[in-house]
Protein backbone atom coordinates (compact mmCIF):
# COMPACT_ATOMS: atom_id res chain seq x y z
CA UNK A 1 0.00 0.00 0.00
CA UNK A 2 1.23 3.45 -0.97
CA UNK A 3 0.10 6.08 1.55
CA UNK A 4 0.54 9.74 0.76
CA UNK A 5 -0.13 12.50 -1.74
CA UNK A 6 -0.18 12.63 -5.53
CA UNK A 7 3.53 11.77 -5.68
CA UNK A 8 2.60 8.45 -4.07
CA UNK A 9 -0.10 8.16 -6.71
CA UNK A 10 2.62 8.62 -9.34
CA UNK A 11 4.58 5.68 -7.96
CA UNK A 12 1.50 3.50 -7.44
CA UNK A 13 0.38 4.01 -11.04
CA UNK A 14 3.90 3.20 -12.22
CA UNK A 15 4.07 -0.04 -10.24
CA UNK A 16 0.62 -1.16 -11.35
CA UNK A 17 1.59 -0.65 -14.99
CA UNK A 18 4.93 -2.42 -14.56
CA UNK A 19 3.30 -5.43 -12.92
CA UNK A 20 0.60 -5.58 -15.58
CA UNK A 21 3.26 -5.56 -18.29
CA UNK A 22 5.12 -8.37 -16.52
CA UNK A 23 2.05 -10.63 -16.34
CA UNK A 24 -0.13 -9.51 -19.28
CA UNK A 25 -2.37 -12.58 -19.23
CA UNK A 26 -3.43 -12.40 -15.60
CA UNK A 27 -6.92 -11.29 -14.58
CA UNK A 28 -6.94 -7.84 -12.98
CA UNK A 29 -9.60 -5.79 -11.23
CA UNK A 30 -9.68 -2.12 -10.26
CA UNK A 31 -11.73 -0.68 -7.40
CA UNK A 32 -11.88 2.80 -5.93
CA UNK A 33 -13.42 4.38 -2.84
CA UNK A 34 -13.10 7.90 -1.43
CA UNK A 35 -9.61 7.21 -0.07
CA UNK A 36 -8.37 3.87 -1.47
CA UNK A 37 -7.66 2.77 -5.04
CA UNK A 38 -6.81 -0.91 -5.57
CA UNK A 39 -5.50 -2.95 -8.49
CA UNK A 40 -5.72 -6.69 -7.83
CA UNK A 41 -3.86 -9.32 -9.84
CA UNK A 42 -6.28 -12.16 -9.23
CA UNK A 43 -4.15 -15.06 -10.48
CA UNK A 44 -1.53 -14.15 -7.87
CA UNK A 45 -3.84 -12.88 -5.09
CA UNK A 46 -1.82 -9.66 -5.00
CA UNK A 47 -3.34 -6.23 -4.44
CA UNK A 48 -1.50 -2.94 -4.96
CA UNK A 49 -3.26 -0.11 -3.15
CA UNK A 50 -3.04 3.66 -2.95
CA UNK A 51 -4.42 5.44 0.12
CA UNK A 52 -4.66 9.21 -0.30
CA UNK A 53 -3.39 11.07 2.77
CA UNK A 54 -1.71 14.28 1.71
CA UNK A 55 -0.22 15.13 5.11
CA UNK A 56 -0.38 11.71 6.83
CA UNK A 57 -1.77 13.60 9.84
CA UNK A 58 -5.44 14.60 9.99
CA UNK A 59 -7.39 17.53 8.62
CA UNK A 60 -10.59 17.95 10.66
CA UNK A 61 -13.50 20.28 9.90
CA UNK A 62 -14.42 22.28 13.01
CA UNK A 63 -16.61 25.37 13.61
CA UNK A 64 -13.63 27.66 12.91
CA UNK A 65 -12.84 25.89 9.64
CA UNK A 66 -10.54 23.13 8.39
CA UNK A 67 -7.84 22.37 10.94
CA UNK A 68 -4.58 20.56 10.17
CA UNK A 69 -3.88 18.67 13.39
CA UNK A 70 -0.17 17.98 13.72
CA UNK A 71 -0.62 15.51 16.60
CA UNK A 72 -3.57 13.51 15.23
CA UNK A 73 -3.37 10.59 12.82
CA UNK A 74 -5.96 8.09 11.61
CA UNK A 75 -4.23 5.00 10.30
CA UNK A 76 -6.60 2.11 10.87
CA UNK A 77 -6.72 1.29 7.16
CA UNK A 78 -2.94 0.86 7.11
CA UNK A 79 -2.90 -2.00 9.61
CA UNK A 80 -2.36 -5.58 8.47
CA UNK A 81 -0.72 -4.60 5.17
CA UNK A 82 2.35 -6.55 4.04
CA UNK A 83 4.20 -3.55 2.63
CA UNK A 84 3.65 0.14 3.41
CA UNK A 85 5.31 2.95 1.46
CA UNK A 86 4.62 6.34 3.06
CA UNK A 87 5.16 9.77 1.57
CA UNK A 88 4.38 13.39 2.33
CA UNK A 89 5.88 16.82 1.65
CA UNK A 90 4.43 18.13 -1.61
CA UNK A 91 1.38 19.75 0.03
CA UNK A 92 3.20 21.19 3.04
CA UNK A 93 4.47 24.06 0.87
CA UNK A 94 1.08 24.96 -0.64
CA UNK A 95 -0.27 28.37 0.41
CA UNK A 96 -3.33 30.52 -0.15
CA UNK A 97 -6.29 29.04 -1.98
CA UNK A 98 -4.35 25.89 -2.91
CA UNK A 99 -3.89 24.74 0.69
CA UNK A 100 -6.69 22.45 1.95
CA UNK A 101 -6.77 23.79 5.53
CA UNK A 102 -7.49 27.07 7.32
CA UNK A 103 -5.66 26.60 10.64
CA UNK A 104 -2.89 24.50 12.14
CA UNK A 105 -3.25 22.91 15.56
CA UNK A 106 -0.10 22.00 17.48
CA UNK A 107 -1.11 20.48 20.80
CA UNK A 108 -3.57 22.93 22.37
CA UNK A 109 -2.36 25.85 20.27
CA UNK A 110 -4.29 26.79 17.13
CA UNK A 111 -2.60 29.19 14.72
CA UNK A 112 -3.37 30.60 11.29
CA UNK A 113 0.01 29.46 9.97
CA UNK A 114 3.54 28.57 11.02
CA UNK A 115 6.92 27.75 9.54
CA UNK A 116 6.10 24.95 7.13
CA UNK A 117 9.31 23.01 7.72
CA UNK A 118 8.62 23.07 11.47
CA UNK A 119 5.04 21.95 10.85
CA UNK A 120 6.29 19.15 8.60
CA UNK A 121 8.71 18.01 11.29
CA UNK A 122 5.97 17.92 13.92
CA UNK A 123 3.56 16.06 11.64
CA UNK A 124 6.21 13.53 10.67
CA UNK A 125 7.02 12.97 14.35
CA UNK A 126 3.36 12.07 14.91
CA UNK A 127 3.53 9.59 12.03
CA UNK A 128 6.75 8.08 13.44
CA UNK A 129 5.13 7.58 16.85
CA UNK A 130 2.16 5.90 15.17
CA UNK A 131 4.41 3.47 13.28
CA UNK A 132 6.45 2.68 16.39
CA UNK A 133 3.28 2.01 18.40
CA UNK A 134 1.13 0.20 15.83
CA UNK A 135 3.18 -1.62 13.20
CA UNK A 136 4.56 -5.13 13.70
CA UNK A 137 7.62 -5.02 11.47
CA UNK A 138 8.01 -8.80 11.62
CA UNK A 139 4.98 -9.01 9.31
CA UNK A 140 4.90 -5.55 7.72
CA UNK A 141 7.78 -3.88 5.90
CA UNK A 142 7.75 -0.09 6.11
CA UNK A 143 9.31 2.32 3.62
CA UNK A 144 9.34 6.09 3.42
CA UNK A 145 9.51 7.50 -0.07
CA UNK A 146 12.17 10.22 -0.10
CA UNK A 147 11.43 13.85 -0.89
CA UNK A 148 10.41 14.33 -4.52
CA UNK A 149 11.88 17.57 -5.92
CA UNK A 150 10.31 20.17 -8.20
CA UNK A 151 11.89 22.12 -11.06
CA UNK A 152 10.43 25.63 -11.11
CA UNK A 153 13.63 27.67 -10.69
CA UNK A 154 16.27 27.32 -13.38
CA UNK A 155 18.95 28.93 -11.24
CA UNK A 156 18.84 25.79 -9.07
CA UNK A 157 20.32 23.75 -11.93
CA UNK A 158 22.48 26.45 -13.54
CA UNK A 159 20.00 27.89 -16.05
CA UNK A 160 18.89 31.24 -14.55
CA UNK A 161 16.83 32.09 -17.64
CA UNK A 162 14.69 28.96 -17.28
CA UNK A 163 11.52 29.79 -15.36
CA UNK A 164 10.47 26.16 -14.98
CA UNK A 165 10.82 22.73 -16.59
CA UNK A 166 9.15 23.70 -19.87
CA UNK A 167 11.09 22.47 -22.94
CA UNK A 168 13.69 20.75 -20.77
CA UNK A 169 14.66 17.66 -22.78
CA UNK A 170 17.91 16.54 -21.18
CA UNK A 171 18.78 15.45 -17.63
CA UNK A 172 21.46 17.25 -15.67
CA UNK A 173 24.84 15.70 -16.36
CA UNK A 174 26.99 14.40 -13.54
CA UNK A 175 26.02 13.11 -10.12
CA UNK A 176 25.56 16.34 -8.15
CA UNK A 177 22.71 18.85 -8.19
CA UNK A 178 23.82 22.50 -8.26
CA UNK A 179 20.95 23.53 -5.97
CA UNK A 180 22.08 21.11 -3.27
CA UNK A 181 19.95 18.99 -0.93
CA UNK A 182 16.46 20.01 0.17
CA UNK A 183 15.84 21.05 3.81
CA UNK A 184 13.00 18.54 4.10
CA UNK A 185 15.47 15.72 3.48
CA UNK A 186 17.14 16.38 6.83
CA UNK A 187 13.77 16.34 8.59
CA UNK A 188 12.98 12.92 7.11
CA UNK A 189 16.38 11.43 7.92
CA UNK A 190 16.36 12.78 11.48
CA UNK A 191 12.84 11.46 12.06
CA UNK A 192 13.60 7.99 10.74
CA UNK A 193 16.85 7.91 12.69
CA UNK A 194 14.96 8.43 15.94
CA UNK A 195 12.42 5.64 15.43
CA UNK A 196 12.47 2.33 17.30
CA UNK A 197 10.97 0.37 14.38
CA UNK A 198 12.98 -0.19 11.18
CA UNK A 199 11.83 2.04 8.32
CA UNK A 200 13.72 1.98 5.02
CA UNK A 201 14.26 5.33 3.30
CA UNK A 202 13.70 5.02 -0.43
CA UNK A 203 16.10 7.89 -1.13
CA UNK A 204 15.04 9.05 -4.59
CA UNK A 205 15.75 12.77 -4.14
CA UNK A 206 19.10 13.27 -5.87
CA UNK A 207 18.40 11.02 -8.84
CA UNK A 208 15.11 12.87 -9.29
CA UNK A 209 16.72 16.30 -8.96
CA UNK A 210 18.86 15.42 -11.97
CA UNK A 211 15.73 14.77 -14.07
CA UNK A 212 14.47 18.26 -14.87
CA UNK A 213 13.34 16.77 -18.18
CA UNK A 214 11.01 14.16 -16.66
CA UNK A 215 7.95 16.27 -15.71
CA UNK A 216 4.69 16.61 -17.68
CA UNK A 217 5.32 20.39 -17.83
CA UNK A 218 2.64 21.85 -20.14
CA UNK A 219 1.55 18.47 -21.49
CA UNK A 220 -0.59 17.08 -18.68
CA UNK A 221 -4.30 16.77 -19.29
CA UNK A 222 -5.07 16.68 -15.56
CA UNK A 223 -3.35 19.87 -14.45
CA UNK A 224 -3.73 23.42 -15.66
CA UNK A 225 -0.60 25.51 -16.00
CA UNK A 226 2.92 24.18 -15.70
CA UNK A 227 3.40 20.90 -13.83
CA UNK A 228 7.02 20.57 -12.76
CA UNK A 229 6.12 18.64 -9.59
CA UNK A 230 4.73 15.34 -10.85
CA UNK A 231 6.43 12.90 -13.22
CA UNK A 232 5.66 11.44 -16.62
CA UNK A 233 4.64 7.79 -16.93
CA UNK A 234 6.29 5.75 -18.20
CA UNK A 235 9.23 7.56 -16.68
CA UNK A 236 11.15 8.33 -13.53
CA UNK A 237 8.79 6.62 -11.03
CA UNK A 238 9.58 3.36 -12.83
CA UNK A 239 13.15 3.79 -11.61
CA UNK A 240 11.89 4.37 -8.07
CA UNK A 241 10.04 1.07 -8.29
CA UNK A 242 13.07 -0.73 -9.67
CA UNK A 243 14.99 0.45 -6.60
CA UNK A 244 12.12 -0.69 -4.38
CA UNK A 245 12.22 -4.11 -6.04
CA UNK A 246 16.00 -4.34 -5.59
CA UNK A 247 15.67 -3.61 -1.87
CA UNK A 248 12.88 -6.15 -1.41
CA UNK A 249 14.82 -8.91 -3.16
CA UNK A 250 18.18 -8.45 -1.39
Amino acid sequence: MFVGDSISLNQWESLACMLRAAVPNTRTTYTRTDTISTVTFQNYAVSVMYYRSTYLVDIVTEPIGRVLKLDSITGGAWLGIDLLIFNTWHWWTHTGSSQPWDYIQDGSQVVKDMDRLVAFSKGLATWAKWVDSNIDTSTTKVFFQGISPTHYKGNEWGEPNAKNCYQQTQPISGSTYPGGPLPAQSVVKNTLGGMSKPVYLLDITLLSQLRKDAHPSAYSGDHTGMDCSHWCLAGLPDTWNQILYAVLTT
